[in-house]
């Protein structure tokens, strides 16, 4: 039995130094491109700076800053607001839009083309068409309301249009995004559930609600997360398209890091304020991962 046994461990030994060097590229890149800039990140948040020299080692100076400034609590708001609208809207006209393409559609290539054509453009020019259309001197919204003889709106001076505006631009710049990844898990999908349901008597809606939304559950659980973590960094669209104004009521966590750490040069308040930011991704993704493990042992 020995002698049995000792070839099979080896053999296991080597499957598992194969399986470790496979693995080993992805974890170097992760190393060298993640976990060394978060550390270096969270060292420069220790110190004060002011963009020139060494930085003088304060703690957690920095930190306790955050507590009594009021433009990182603003900053801090409008990110919240922005992930509450934007993420649950962009993956209810994803999942809507996927339905239909699901279903005998006609033209459905030539719509899903449409919907995914966002997804191939950046978010800076994302955010340069969305200027063409929200300028409120020369934008094509504006024209439109004077040729009807609406009032124009003040996209750029306002606070509520200006937030507004990044969440439409953002809106429709991630419904493509959420739909492809829904169309995928409905085409996953077997006939057999929704063919019971019918027999049933279940309806159109009922067969929706009771079959399609809870086996999409792990794909809304994905793009939850995808949508939270880029909504929380979300940087290009508001800062081509409002820049953080008017007076701070577009501004969030990464365009106030952003001119703190390269407009005031301090850049270990900038760090601060992005270790912060990288806390809450974190504590949300653990947080979801968690209730979905909970639901999952439950049922």
């Amino acid at each position: 039995m020995p002698r049995v046994a000792r070839p099979r461990r080896a053999g296991a030994r080597r499957e598992a130094l194969a399986a470790y060097a496979f693995i080993a590229p992805n974890y170097l890149l992760l190393l060298i491109f993640v976990l060394v800039p978060l550390v270096g990140a969270f060292l420069v948040s220790l110190q004060r700076t002011d963009g020139f020299g060494d930085g003088t080692f304060t703690g957690l100076d920095n930190y306790a800053r955050l507590a009594s400034d009021p433009l990182f609590w603003r900053s801090l708001g409008n990110t919240l607001l922005f992930t509450a609208i934007v993420t649950p809207l962009s993956m209810a006209f994803g999942l809507f839009a996927a339905v239909m393409l699901n279903s005998a559609l006609p033209a459905r290539p030539v719509l899903r083309s449409l919907l995914i054509l966002p997804m191939a453009v950046s978010g800076v020019a994302t955010a340069l068409i969305g200027v063409l259309i929200f300028d409120q001197n020369s934008g094509a919204l504006n024209k439109i309301a004077q040729l009807f003889g609406l009032p124009s709106i003040d996209w750029q001076s306002q606070a509520g249009p200006a937030f507004a505006s990044i969440v439409i631009a953002t809106v429709w710049w991630r419904t493509g995004f959420n739909m492809l990844i829904y169309l995928a898990g409905l085409q996953g999908l077997g006939p057999d559930l929704y063919e019971a349901a019918r027999l049933d008597g279940a309806g159109a809606w009922q067969r929706f609600r009771n079959v399609t939304l809870p086996l999409l559950g792990p794909t809304t659980f994905f793009l939850v997360i995808l949508n939270v973590i880029y909504s929380f960094q979300v940087f290009d669209i508001v800062f081509v398209l409002t820049g953080g104004g008017p007076g701070g009521a577009t501004s969030v966590l990464v365009t106030y890091a952003y001119e703190t750490g390269f407009v005031t040069r301090d850049q270990g308040y900038a760090a601060a304020i992005g270790m912060v930011l990288f806390l809450f991704a974190l504590l949300f993704a653990a947080g979801q991962w968690r209730a979905s493990r909970t639901r999952d042992l439950v049922e």
